[in-house]
């Protein structure tokens, strides 16, 4: 299995070309054991990518523990400048096919080793049915609770669960005892990303993240658009905003007036290429 490993502000993949959609199902088994950090490659995801019926090209991604994610907004990047280096497509804009659906983005740069990419990360989604949240009432202001301490949060679905927490320092939250709790929280039935948002000023937010499916990395596109959302429902943020995470900067920009789409502007890195004997490895 040849492979490209890559980052996106430091939420890192392994990335894999495949023939076609449900070709990648077959991975799915590895996946766990290729992302772990000591015995593996090392990565937040492994990710498949190929030429699309529907779209330009499609992707999909399994989580550092085996389980399936509808969308990366970071991975999502690292997919346009794979796309291109692996000639699968030299278009600038394209359109690729997710579990969360089609999602367009535009190559601003692209350079050997890293591309500069604006993703049409869609709209959110504020519905309790739908992103999903047990229970009935608004998405914001709801009360849940880990290890004794009560948060209030704002869920968001940007083709997947966020529970958005604003705190007044994130690096003081206890995120990898606090994460797993609220990740798996009943009000949650598809597990949630757990953001803990510091607001610095109206465009200028800091985000750590709790991953569902992968634990604590040092991003999270989705995540990013989903804290700019509720910060905006909280009056707490304009509409553009740079978001600051422990791996680097993303620039989100919700266009509620116009066409109600969030855009995420970032990076995409090429780390190193490798090529595993998947018989060898896992007779280990």
């Amino acid at each position: 299995m040849d492979f490209v490993k890559m980052h996106g502000t430091g939420n890192d993949f392994i990335i894999i070309n495949v023939a076609g959609w449900e070709d990648f199902d077959e991975y799915q088994p590895w996946a766990a054991a290729l992302c772990d950090r000591n015995y593996g490659v090392g990565a937040d995801g492994l990710i498949g990518v190929g030429r699309d019926e529907k779209s330009d090209v499609f992707m999909r991604i399994f989580n550092s523990d085996g389980s399936e994610a509808e969308m990366c907004g970071n991975g999502i990047r690292c997919v346009a400048h794979y796309a291109r280096r692996e000639k699968i497509s030299g278009l600038n804009h394209l359109s690729v096919r997710t579990l969360a659906g089609t999602r367009h983005l535009e190559i601003l740069s692209f350079e050997r080793y890293v591309s500069r990419v604006k993703v049409d990360m869609g709209e959110p989604v504020f519905s309790r049915e739908l992103i999903p949240v047990s229970g009935t009432g608004s998405n914001v202001g709801i009360e849940v609770a880990a290890l004794g301490k009560k948060y209030i949060a704002t869920a968001v679905s940007m083709g997947n669960p966020h529970c958005v927490i604003f705190v007044d320092n994130a690096e003081e939250v206890p995120l990898e005892e606090v994460g797993p709790v609220l990740e798996k929280n009943e009000l949650f039935p598809a597990k949630a990303n757990v953001e803990f948002v510091q607001i610095v000023d109206a465009e200028n937010l800091i985000m750590r993240v709790w991953e569902r499916g992968a634990g604590i990395t040092n991003a999270c596109g989705t995540g990013a658009c989903a804290a700019l959302a509720a910060a905006v429902l909280n009056n707490y943020s304009s509409e553009r905003a740079r978001i600051r995470l422990p791996g680097g900067v993303l620039l989100v920009e919700w266009e509620k007036n116009s066409d109600n789409r969030i855009y995420m502007t970032g990076p995409a890195q090429e780390v190193f290429t490798g090529s595993i004997d998947l018989d060898k490895f896992f007779s280990k």
